[in-house]
């Protein structure tokens, strides 16, 4: 039988034998009660790796993001958010529909920042007509891509000179980390708040692009390779009013340090190791490079686009048949997304760009 290369996304990670030992080694009490010492742990190591007061671990990002957003804005408030941000288009509409929080949708600049111009021009004035602004949302990655570090302090330096508030959906904010430390050079400094013996580098930068913000959501079963879970970073307050809306949403969990257990060992194993996702995404995109009628897309992180054009383009779903015949699994249809992450390795790349170009005999 052929083995499966699931390029699908990031989040269908299998925990290692060493992530497994973890969780079945784990402390555990009842974290409803606050009593959990392995959720506890998570909480004060994730906040103070990015240099927050405090953490909740949740069950998911989508839950994450809401308690966040519902934190921040009140019925009737509106958030400013991209319109190809997860927590606007593929989150179920939940702050809308469980907070009477209205997004205020931005179109995205070609490298996925909101402009500037736009963010201030869609502010609105304290007038009884109009939702009151209240929050700035970003991601970071935004489909793969980074968004420039000058660019997030510009933009959370307005919303906070206009008096919003500013929440980063980090979902792969360790993957930005290791874009931005390839970018500037980090020389390992270590973050302030690192106990001896961390280190800084990808760590220092995903501190940096967390302390623009509020407000972060970190996933941990993404390229991290936890199997359930993400934190939201803030200040006490403001994580004491987020465990009161998880609560409401019903993500109180009981002996919940297996899972948490899981995210631990992937913030002490697992961050570095993103460099390797990086590199498998850019031998896939190098593979792909001059085939006709397909556009790759360079990718930042661990997320490639291709787009079909021309022939190509009619001939979508017998590529994918042919993929899954070989094999592989990714997602799209015109736009394929190919996604690297822990459990795909160089071969597993190799059969992939191989399959493709059988498909297209080249």
């Amino acid at each position: 039988m052929v083995s499966t290369v699931d390029l699908r996304s990031d989040t269908v990670t299998l925990p290692t034998a060493a992530m497994r030992a973890a969780m079945q080694a784990a402390p555990l009490g009842d974290d409803v009660f606050g009593g959990d010492p392995s959720v506890n742990a998570l909480q004060e190591k994730i906040a103070a790796m990015l240099g927050f007061e405090a953490a909740l671990f949740l069950p998911t990002g989508t839950q994450s993001n809401l308690c966040a957003i519902l934190s921040h804005c009140q019925r009737g408030d509106e958030y400013l958010v991209g319109q190809m941000a997860h927590c606007y288009r593929w989150e179920g509409g939940g702050a809308a529909v469980f907070g009477s929080v209205q997004p205020q949708p931005l179109n995205h600049q070609a490298d996925g920042t909101l402009a500037l111009a736009d963010i201030e021009a869609a502010i609105k004035p304290d007038d009884a007509h109009f939702a009151r602004s209240r929050l700035l949302t970003l991601e970071n990655t935004l489909g793969g891509k980074l968004l420039p570090f000058e660019y997030v302090q510009q933009a959370t330096q307005l919303a906070k000179s206009k008096g919003l508030g500013r929440h980063l959906d980090g979902a792969r904010l360790f993957n930005a980390a290791v874009a931005q430390a390839a970018l500037t050079g980090s020389d390992g400094r270590p973050a302030a708040g690192l106990k001896g013996g961390e280190r800084g580098g990808i760590t220092f930068e995903a501190r940096r692009i967390a302390q623009c913000f509020d407000s972060v959501s970190v996933c941990f079963s993404k390229g991290l390779g936890a199997p359930v879970g993400s934190a939201l970073c803030g200040s006490r307050e403001f994580i004491a009013r987020a465990h009161r809306i998880r609560k409401m949403a019903g993500g109180g969990m009981r002996q919940a340090g297996m899972l948490a257990a899981a995210a631990s060992h992937a913030l002490d194993h697992h961050i570095e190791r993103l460099a390797q996702d990086h590199v498998l995404a850019k031998r896939l995109a190098d593979g792909l490079a001059g085939i006709e009628d397909l556009q790759v897309e360079a990718p930042q992180t661990n997320i490639l686009f291709v787009d079909l054009t021309g022939a190509a383009k009619e001939r979508s779903a017998a590529l994918l048949k042919h993929l899954a015949d070989e094999g592989i699994q990714a997602t799209g249809l015109y736009r394929l997304r190919f996604v690297t992450h822990l459990d795909v390795d160089a071969e597993g790349v190799d059969r992939a760009v191989a399959a493709i170009r059988q498909f297209f005999k080249v």
